[in-house]
């Protein structure tokens, strides 16, 4: 398969993210309350099964999809990727630009949509800001799929387990947030829609940039 055709693909998967995307967030604003149908559920189950020991390790789950670490991480994965000092240190620099400008539109537009967050009272961790998209969420499945790519720079053959196990945390970051009662479901599902619109955009671009040629599936 050629990067052109490729590329066309993440166009329109970028394309249907960002629509489903803005549809979501359109329902949330209009929506009484900010709660779509299953928010609550949800939010109730969650609060309502929270022994010890799953609670202590979706904190530590949440707490890996924040602050510093996933920059870490993906300077790892670009020292990984790169085959020179120089593409290593391009690369590292590439996938972190790359996060803290998804980061960047994402709060942009959690400050536009200014969702509340659930009572405070039913949180089993600290948050801070408006609800939707959730940060974590977004910054989870961002990184997550910036490590995968950092996989395939490397070479044309990606692990699965690698690959599966990066995905499971992503989607398990976002998931901790409902868990731990400081994120609605919607938020994650936001989050997660605003994660593959960027990627697929980024992916795109760069695809484009790189040319026609042959390339792995």
């Amino acid at each position: 398969m050629t990067r052109a055709r490729l590329a066309r693909r993440a166009g329109r998967l970028a394309l249907s993210a960002g629509a489903l995307f803005a549809l979501l967030a359109l329902w949330v604003v209009r929506t009484p309350d900010h709660l779509l149908p299953a928010d609550a559920a949800l939010h109730r189950w969650s609060v309502e099964h929270r022994p010890a020991v799953p609670s202590a390790l979706a904190r530590i789950v949440t707490y890996t999809g924040t602050g510093f670490i996933p920059y870490v991480l993906l300077v790892l994965a670009g020292l990984y990727a790169g085959r020179t000092i120089r593409q290593r240190v391009i690369t590292a620099a590439a996938l972190t630009l790359c996060l803290g400008a998804g980061q960047t539109l994402r709060y942009a537009i959690m400050m536009l949509i200014a969702r509340p967050r659930p009572a405070t009272a039913d949180w089993a961790t600290q948050a801070s800001g408006w609800s939707f998209p959730s940060g974590h969420a977004s910054t989870g499945a961002m990184t997550a799929g910036l490590l995968i790519a950092a996989l395939f720079l490397r070479g044309s053959r990606v692990p699965r387990l690698a690959a599966t196990v990066i995905g499971v945390w992503g989607a398990a970051v976002g998931l901790t947030r409902v868990y731990l009662g400081v994120h609605w479901f919607t938020d994650v599902i936001g989050g997660w829609l605003f994660a593959t619109a960027w990627l697929s955009l980024l992916a795109f671009a760069y695809l484009s940039r790189t040319g026609d040629r042959p390339t792995a599936e």
